[in-house]
């Protein structure tokens, strides 16, 4: 398959970004090319547009599948497997965040409160218990607020992002007469 110009560009721009963002240019570039094709494509198609080794498109096929990014179905009368994704990019957005707190966050924050809990953690000299402690609070309440957004439909995700600056502008910068809200103990706005 011959991309367009516009195709390849997104295709190589996309794995330029996965190696910024950790993930393996040729898996990225996959992924690239199933969205922008939007139509099933075996694994020799594949590798063909992309000259990639069919060994790495594998290897990268079983990555995406892990990631729950792309899923195998069948074309009626070929034995192969065919690879797709979902063309709605807020379920693939929802995807990969869930994904990567599985993956990244949520061990970390499980480990800070085995650590927390652990009688030898009094033993730590009082300013590393703060800053552990800080840290669990921080992934707690970053956590509990990615749980609630991955909740949420597309449509209603959309707005909540567009409030976004306008509830941090209110908070900065209330307007004359009005009480801003009490401060929490969650830790401060990332942004």
């Amino acid at each position: 398959m011959e991309l367009s110009e516009t195709g390849r560009r997104f295709v190589v721009h996309w794995g330029e970004m996965g190696s910024a963002w950790g993930v393996n240019r040729t898996v990225a570039q996959i992924h690239a090319l199933l969205f922008f094709h939007g139509k099933p494509l075996n694994a020799e198609e594949i590798s063909d547009t992309l000259a990639a080794a069919r060994s790495n498109v594998s290897t990268s096929l079983k990555e995406l599948q892990n990631w729950n990014l792309i899923r195998v179905t069948q074309v009626l009368g070929d034995r192969r497997d065919y690879f797709e994704t979902s063309h709605d990019v807020w379920e693939l957005f929802r995807t990969i965040v869930r994904e990567r707190k599985e993956r990244e966050f949520d061990p970390t924050s499980r480990l800070l409160h085995e650590l927390v809990s652990q009688p030898s953690f009094q033993q730590e000299p009082p300013d590393v218990q703060d800053r552990l402690r800080e840290t669990q609070r921080f992934m707690e309440a970053l956590g509990a607020w990615s749980d609630e957004m991955l909740r949420l439909t597309p449509a209603t995700l959309e707005k909540v992002l567009g409030l976004g600056a306008k509830v941090q502008k209110f908070l900065r910068n209330p307007e004359p007469g009005v009480v801003p809200p009490e401060p929490t103990n969650l830790p401060p706005p990332l942004f």
